[in-house]
């Protein structure tokens, strides 16, 4: 293997595609009752009360670009992380990355899921196939630049509360009990839009996801907690409206991403993908 590609756990990426393609993905924290869960290591505890998350720290990071180095015989490490802006993954990993001389290269995806997975996914698939560092990074930079992340949550206190979203923003997603529908905007999540009712937010979040593709071709993710049923019909409506989609992925949101969001958030990403053999 020349160049391997590192991600963290909030990429929500299913086991099988990552392993095809040696994508090596490190587990970000879930902290509950004093007890520490590695995501993707430790059985997470079904009832999320009380749950506060953590990134990966500069040793971890450094432990596990040590290993990838070494599976990449000395070649290069990608490491795609999730937003900078929602957690301090991406910096552990800037500071871990300085201990390797150049051999590492740090992606900021401005996204988390899929937003992050595609970009890992599509950059390690490069690599898979022979690609040179240089080409690798490129690559996951320009997925992470094609894809974009629209939520649905029922409550913005969660995301209040763990920072991941402004007091005002709370404060006008929660009046009058309007429903919230977020996007990831520069990395940040912010409010796109308020409704009246859980299914004029969900319909509105399947019309932006459908703005979104265009009439090119896309890859679409649909990620929820605790509500496979409203996924799945979430899937459908996207494969109906969308004339050209290469994959849908229906999938969990990881356990520190869900901590944040809630029971019965959806989210949905749109990755537009480049013509195929299209190089960076």
């Amino acid at each position: 293997m020349s160049v391997v590609v590192v991600t963290d756990s909030s990429a929500c990426v299913p086991r099988e595609p990552a392993d095809a393609c040696g994508l090596q993905v490190v587990p970000l924290h879930v902290l509950r009752d004093g007890c520490d869960f590695l995501e993707g290591v430790d059985t997470i505890p079904d009832d999320m009360t009380g749950v506060t998350t953590a990134g990966a720290s500069p040793a971890e990071l450094i432990e596990a670009y040590g290993r990838a180095l070494e599976l990449s015989k000395g070649d290069g490490v990608v490491a795609v992380h999730i937003s900078r802006q929602l957690s301090g993954t991406w910096e552990a990993g800037r500071q871990a990355a300085l201990e390797f001389g150049g051999k590492v290269r740090i992606v900021d995806s401005a996204s988390a899921g899929m937003g992050l997975g595609y970009p890992a996914l599509e950059a390690a698939r490069f690599a898979a196939a022979g690609s040179s560092l240089d080409d690798v990074y490129d690559r996951a930079v320009d997925i992470a630049d094609r894809s974009r992340a629209f939520i649905f949550v029922d409550k913005l206190d969660q995301l209040r509360r763990g920072g991941r979203i402004s007091t005002a923003a709370a404060l006008l997603g929660t009046a009058l009990a309007m429903k919230p529908l977020l996007h990831l905007v520069d990395g940040k999540l912010v409010l796109k839009e308020k409704t009246r009712t859980t299914t004029k937010a969900l319909a509105r979040l399947v019309d932006a996801a459908v703005e979104r593709a265009g009439l090119g071709r896309v890859a679409i993710a649909v990620h929820h907690m605790k509500a496979r049923e409203r996924a799945d019909g979430i899937a459908e409506q996207l494969q109906d409206r969308i004339p050209d989609i290469a994959e849908t992925v229906v999938t969990d949101f990881s356990a520190v991403i869900g901590a944040h969001v809630g029971v019965g958030a959806i989210g949905v990403v749109v990755c537009q993908l480049p013509e195929p053999g299209a190089d960076q």
